[in-house]
């Protein structure tokens, strides 16, 4: 069991440097074409709702349904080995979770500073991380909970895509502030 926890560490922490990095690069290129501000924040929320209309069926993105697989990479029984495994399997996977992954990454991109854009990238990268360690945890349930769990993906996928519609949306139109306001104005009840 240690082992495996060791490992499961190891492959998050790789792809976690790959998503990181990412988000430190959108935020440096976000910061640069600061300038162009406006004009990005549409392209960005068109963007987005293609990406949220994929992921609810409406539109079919063939490239988002590619990835790459790298069936020789060895080492995986080590921790490096592991994190090598987890810095490939970001690339590979990130097809497969391009539309929320382009959502985020172009939250960083509008960041102010290198650090915001990284946190974002780093819960992003957690968030990941959750299932993966529970799965090390519980293998045998996580198995048993994915079988049962498994005929409400299209639902997730769904409701995601409505998300990031709605978060594109709210993009383009210049209103993306409306959510910090929504969440402060959540926030004064919770306290």
């Amino acid at each position: 069991m240690r082992r495996v926890m060791t490992n499961s560490v190891g492959f998050i922490l790789g792809f976690s440097v790959v998503f990181i990095t990412l988000g430190a690069i959108s935020t440096e290129i976000g910061q640069i074409a600061a300038q162009y501000k406006h004009t990005l924040a549409i392209v960005a929320g068109v963007v987005i709702i293609l990406f949220g209309l994929h992921l609810t069926g409406i539109l079919k993105i063939k490239a988002l349904y590619s990835d790459t697989r790298l069936h020789e990479l060895k080492g995986g029984s080590t921790p490096i080995g592991a994190f090598v495994i987890g810095f490939a399997f970001a690339f590979g996977w990130t097809p497969c979770i391009g539309p929320i992954l382009a959502g985020i990454l172009t939250l960083a991109a509008a960041q102010d500073t290198l650090s915001k854009g990284m946190i974002l990238l780093a819960i992003y990268s957690l968030g990941l991380a959750v299932p993966f360690l529970l799965t090390a945890l519980g293998v045998e349930r996580f198995l048993k909970f994915y079988s049962r769990f498994r005929s409400h993906m299209h639902a997730v996928e769904v409701a995601s895509g409505g998300l990031l519609i709605a978060l594109g949306i709210l993009l383009l139109l210049g209103r993306f502030t409306l959510i910090s306001n929504w969440l402060s104005f959540l926030n004064r009840f919770a306290l």
